[in-house]
């Protein structure tokens, strides 16, 4: 049993997971409920299926990129889970959550023949965004970075390869890549459903964190602004 904790975005998601699939799931899109839900969803997820902290294997957590603030939040209760209950610590990156969220539904729909390119893509504020390339075998085959994307962003890939982008930062660059060959998923949601896989995976093969000095994944700097005095008043 293990629980997954999303909150690398708006989304405040937390799923109870199985071996077998997805016991319970609760979520909100207030940007602002991280802080104040939680820990209110995750109590409410154990005592609804009536399972007790010693039975759970393992807690996840989106460990980014994403959401400054988002991140700290999950990363930090999911550190008291794994302390309190004395369970390890699993640490899954966002864009791979959301490359397990979209595979399935797009080989059904495409064929799991065709050769395509799954493009995850996270808001990173201003014009860029954080993004991955992954084949359809879940394999990287493009670090994770954080550009501006233009026109030529992808032209490194050939035009025979359909590439499908997703996420909340594909939408303002849907007007901007030019080339062929390309699906954009506009109704993609996050959710901590997603990390069912690759978390039974890493505890398998038990991958895990250092819960002492484990942090997010930030991959850019957190940058504080100050407000400028108007000089005229």
């Amino acid at each position: 049993m293990i629980i997954c904790i999303e909150t690398a975005t708006n989304l405040c998601s937390v799923a109870l997971c199985n071996l077998a699939g997805i016991l319970s799931v609760k979520e909100s899109n207030d940007r602002r409920s991280h802080a104040s839900m939680l820990t209110v969803y995750i109590g409410e997820l154990l005592k609804e299926t009536g399972v007790d902290p010693s039975d759970l294997e393992a807690v996840a957590v989106s460990k980014g990129p994403g959401s400054y603030t988002g991140l700290r939040i999950g990363v930090s209760v999911a550190k008291g889970i794994a302390f309190a209950a004395s369970i390890p610590l699993i640490g899954i990156e966002t864009t791979f959550s959301m490359f397990t969220g979209v595979k399935d539904s797009i080989l059904k729909t495409e064929g799991p023949d065709q050769d395509i390119i799954f493009c995850p893509m996270l808001d990173a504020r201003r014009m860029e965004v954080y993004y991955t390339l992954y084949n359809a075998n879940g394999e990287k085959i493009k670090d994770i970075s954080a550009e501006i994307i233009t026109e030529d962003s992808f032209n490194f890939i050939p035009e025979s390869k359909k590439i499908v982008f997703f996420g909340d930062g594909a939408s303002k660059c849907k007007n901007v890549i030019k080339r062929q060959n390309v699906l954009f998923i506009d109704d993609f949601a996050m959710s901590a459903s997603y990390m069912h896989i690759p978390a039974f995976q890493a505890l398998i093969k038990k991958q895990y964190e250092d819960i002492a000095y484990f942090e997010p994944f930030y991959l850019k700097d957190f940058i504080i602004t100050t407000q400028r005095k108007n000089i005229l008043l």
